[in-house]
């Protein structure tokens, strides 16, 4: 089946000598592996590379055979050209931890339309802004609501946030965050990426990020640590 439709580069591994195997992540029809054939050997594989980079936003051409087995590309373009994200040092690291979780949250090939454009929307508004610190914060915690784990906040008021649950509680339990690390869980929970203020010092935001790690771990099976946070925090640091 022909299929023209957006998607997202999740990932991209090189095959053998010359060929990648990309990972994406479409509108139409959810999560996809393509093969590229000669990626590396062509004269103009320095741009078929270039499209590859992660969470570069794609219009893509490509015939379907949806029988689990690698798809293959028959046209591509850029559907959003950043200006930024792959060229500022903070951004471009950011982009690369954050297409690893997402390589490791986004698991079937199931069709997510408000996930999609949640994503694109973000990425284009990190691609215009330079105040940033917060973001991959944020965007963790609101992808949550999309993959079905979002905070239940009914009881925001209550001093301890359970991991394994999802729920603010009263009682501290053996997987509920301690009192000072629930204060900056709420925190988070009602900032936008728009907001500028300093809200966390950078030790707080490692703090937030391991707990962000540890909730999408006690959610998803088959999760695994991003290779590229300890690069991540050295840029926070």
């Amino acid at each position: 089946m022909l299929v023209k439709t957006k998607a997202i580069v999740i990932s991209s591994l090189k095959f053998q000598e010359k060929s990648l195997i990309v990972k994406c992540f479409t509108l139409s029809n959810g999560l996809k592996s393509y093969f590229v054939r000669d990626a590396f050997s062509s004269r103009k594989a320095s741009q078929k590379i270039a499209y590859f980079q992660p969470l570069s936003i794609l219009e893509i051409e490509a015939v379907h055979k949806n029988k689990g087995t690698l798809e293959n590309f028959k046209e591509i373009k850029i559907a959003v050209p950043f200006q930024s994200i792959h060229t500022d040092i903070v951004k471009s690291t950011m982009v690369m931890f954050l297409s690893e979780m997402l390589h490791y949250s986004i698991q079937e090939e199931e069709k997510n339309e408000l996930l999609f454009v949640f994503l694109e929307t973000a990425l284009t508004w990190l691609d215009h802004h330079d105040e940033i610190s917060n973001f991959h914060l944020i965007l963790l915690l609101e992808i949550t609501k999309y993959l079905g784990f979002y905070p239940d906040v009914s009881e925001i008021d209550l001093p301890y946030f359970e991991i394994n649950d999802g729920v603010f509680t009263l009682f501290h339990g053996l997987t509920a965050l301690t009192e000072h690390e629930t204060s900056l869980f709420k925190k988070l929970i009602d900032l936008k990426f728009d907001n500028t203020e300093k809200v966390f010092h950078v030790i707080e935001r490692q703090i937030l990020l391991k707990i962000l790690i540890d909730y999408y771990s006690f959610h998803l099976d088959g999760f695994k640590k991003p290779k590229s946070l300890d690069i991540l925090k050295e840029i926070f640091s």
